[in-house]
C-alpha cells in the first residue's frame, strides 16, 4: 500500500504590478514621457492593430520619438474629446459610487507588469473593499461615441481593460460610461486568460518593433497614411527601381486593378443613383422594401466671393496670407 501523501498544487496567482513612477507630481508632459518606455493600457489596441483611431506605425512614431511633429490633441481645447473625459473623470468615479455603493480611489501611479517591464498601466481608479471588481476605468462618450457602445463595450476597450487585469494581476474591472452626458451605464469585464495570453504575445511582437527601430507594415487606415506623410514628409528626387522586385511589382499590380474596380463601381453607383432621382422627380422621399432615400435641396448658405474681394482689395493678400505646407501627392502612371 502506497502512504506517500500526494499534495495537489494550486494555480498560482498573477503576481501584483510594480509602481514604476508616481504620478501625482509629475506634469502631463513627463507622464507622457514616460509611458514612451512600454506599451500603456491606452496603446493596448493600438499595439495589436485593433485601434480605430490609431494606427501601429503611429503608435511606433510615438515609442520612438519620432511624433514631434505629429498632431497631438490639446488638453486645453475645449472641443477637444480629451478635455471632457479628464474634466469628467471624478464625476463619472463619483457617480459610479453613487450608483454602485463601492468605493473607489486614485493610484497616483505608472504600473508595470512585474514579468514583462514593457507592459505598462494606469488605472483611473481601484475598487476598495470588493472581491467581485477591483478596478474602474472611466470613460465619456458623446453623441458620435455613444454609437460605438450600443453592442457593449467596443473592442478596443476591452483590450485596455484586459491589459490593466494582465499589469496589475486583478480578477475583474468595471467600466463606467458616460453617455452624452446624462446616463450612466457600468459594465462589468472579467480577466480572460486566453485573451490575455494572446494579447502579450502580439504586444511582445509590437515591441520588438520598438526595440529594434522597425516600422510595423502600414495598415490602410487614415492614421496610417498620416503617419507616413509626417514620417516620411520630403521627397529627394531619387528613383528606387522596383522592376526586379516581385513583391512590390505584385503589390503595384494589385493596387492598379483595385483603382480600376473603384472607378467602375463608382460609375456603377452613380448610375444606378440617376435612375432612382430620375424615377422620383421632385418627390423628397422613396420608399423601398429595404430601405429608404431622400433628395431634398439644402437651405442657401452665403460665402464670401475672395476672388472678387481680391479684385477689389489686392493690398489684403499680403496682410492676410497665410502658407500652407505642401504634402507629398502620390499618383499612378
Amino acid at each position: 500500500m502506497n502512504n506517500a501523501v500526494q499534495i495537489q498544487s494550486k494555480p498560482l496567482s498573477p503576481r501584483p504590478a510594480l509602481r514604476l513612477v508616481k504620478t501625482n507630481k509629475l506634469s502631463r508632459d513627463e507622464w507622457l514621457e514616460v509611458r514612451k518606455h512600454g506599451i500603456g493600457s491606452s496603446d493596448a489596441a493600438a499595439a495589436v492593430g485593433l485601434n480605430p483611431y490609431k494606427s501601429q506605425l503611429e503608435l511606433w512614431m510615438e515609442k520612438t520619438g519620432r511624433d514631434t511633429d505629429l498632431p497631438k490633441p490639446d488638453p486645453h481645447d475645449t472641443s477637444a474629446p480629451v478635455y471632457w473625459g479628464t474634466l469628467l473623470e471624478p464625476i463619472v468615479a463619483a457617480s459610479y459610487t453613487q450608483q454602485t455603493g463601492r468605493k473607489v480611489r486614485k493610484v497616483n501611479a505608472v504600473l508595470q507588469h512585474p514579468d514583462k517591464p514593457w507592459m505598462l498601466a494606469n488605472i483611473d481608479r481601484e475598487v476598495v473593499g470588493s472581491s467581485e471588481v477591483q478596478i474602474l476605468e472611466c470613460k465619456t462618450a458623446g453623441e458620435f461615441g455613444a454609437r460605438l457602445w450600443k453592442e457593449g463595450v467596443p473592442e478596443y476597450i476591452q483590450l485596455q481593460v484586459q491589459h490593466q487585469l494582465a499589469v496589475t494581476g486583478k480578477q475583474a474591472a468595471d467600466v463606467a460610461v458616460l453617455l452624452c452626458g446624462q446616463q450612466l451605464q457600468v459594465y462589468r469585464i472579467q480577466r480572460d486568460e486566453h485573451l490575455i495570453e494572446k494579447l502579450m504575445t502580439l504586444q511582445a511582437h509590437f515591441w520588438h518593433y520598438v526595440t529594434h527601430d522597425i516600422p510595423p507594415p502600414a495598415d490602410g487606415t487614415s492614421s496610417a497614411a498620416n503617419a507616413l506623410q509626417y514620417l516620411y514628409p520630403q521627397d529627394t528626387g531619387k528613383q528606387i527601381d522596383f522592376s526586379l522586385d516581385t513583391q512590390m511589382s505584385a503589390i503595384f499590380t494589385d493596387l492598379k486593378e483595385v483603382r480600376f474596380q473603384l472607378d467602375k463601381y463608382k460609375l456603377m453607383e452613380e448610375e444606378l443613383k440617376q435612375q432612382i432621382q430620375q424615377s422620383m422627380g421632385d418627390a423628397s422621399k422613396a420608399i423601398f422594401e429595404t430601405g429608404s432615400v431622400s433628395w431634398k435641396r439644402s437651405k442657401d448658405s452665403i460665402a464670401l466671393d475672395t476672388k472678387k474681394l481680391l479684385a477689389d482689395h489686392p493690398e489684403l493678400l499680403e496682410r492676410y496670407s497665410i502658407t500652407r505646407p505642401g504634402s507629398r501627392r502620390f499618383l499612378i502612371s
